[in-house]
């Protein structure tokens, strides 16, 4: 069975979606919503194999939706656009599965079998994360698990990253969070003109850093602007002096 989530604010559309979605044998409808919010705390609770995202909604949009999910845990994503041609050929460019409103069911038809065809080969939503980022630029507001729900944290409250294998805790002054990504690949998300990587770690927001004090063989204590410090590797010091300008 295809596990699919739909995230639709139009309640006509995302109820033709849920009729046709019925009609497939080998499909099973685990979770319906209507803003972006919602849609990202459904693919975590709900795990599905597809979700159909509308690009524009409340809150999030679809494609900050996207931007925000991990490249290697995504589900297979079939944007769901009322964009002009010009800005549907991102998708296409990216071979990515997308439905251009108002389509038919014959459109839809052709869409599930493409879907059907991807999944069978075990792929998954890379692509569609990576268009998703292309096309919101920096991210300004981060998604982070607070108990049972999601929350939106404004990147700027984030003081520093750490690693902790699959894991990052997202260190702000009041709250740490504790978000199922990559260092790396939540770097590649956040973009490099807030962030600076200290140590493989670690990373740190530059309005973050008090002060530099050198230690030994090479590497330096960063002292925060609101208490604590973090080591800077050696290996990282360069870049973060340059990024600082000295």
């Amino acid at each position: 069975m295809i596990r699919v989530v739909i995230a639709e604010d139009e309640a006509p559309a995302r109820t033709k979606l849920e009729r046709w979605l019925a009609e497939q044998a080998d499909v099973e409808l685990v979770g319906s919503t209507e803003d972006g919010l919602s849609a990202a705390q459904r693919i975590g609770q709900l795990q599905p194999d597809l979700i159909f995202l509308d690009v524009q909604m409340p809150i999030l949009s679809g494609l900050e939706v996207a931007a925000q999910l991990e490249p290697g845990h995504a589900p297979l994503i079939v944007f769901v656009t009322a964009f002009d041609e010009y800005a549907v050929k991102a998708f296409e460019f990216n071979a990515i599965d997308y439905l251009l409103k108002p389509y038919d069911r014959q459109r839809f038809t052709r869409c599930l079998q493409r879907v059907r065809e991807r999944l069978q080969v075990h792929e998954g939503g890379a692509a569609a994360v990576a268009v998703g980022r292309l096309q919101t630029g920096v991210c300004e507001r981060l998604l982070v698990p607070d108990a049972d729900r999601l929350q939106l944290v404004d990147v700027a409250s984030i003081e520093w990253l750490e690693a902790d294998d699959n894991y990052v805790h997202v260190h702000t002054a009041t709250r740490t969070y504790l978000l199922r990504r990559t260092l790396q690949d939540l770097l590649s998300q956040l973009g490099d003109q807030r962030f600076v990587r200290v140590h493989k770690s670690a990373a740190v927001n530059l309005a973050s850093i008090k002060s530099l004090a050198p230690l030994f063989k090479g590497d330096y204590e960063i002292q925060l602007q609101r208490g604590g410090s973090l080591r800077l590797s050696r290996r990282y010091r360069e870049a973060v002096f340059a990024r600082l300008g000295q």
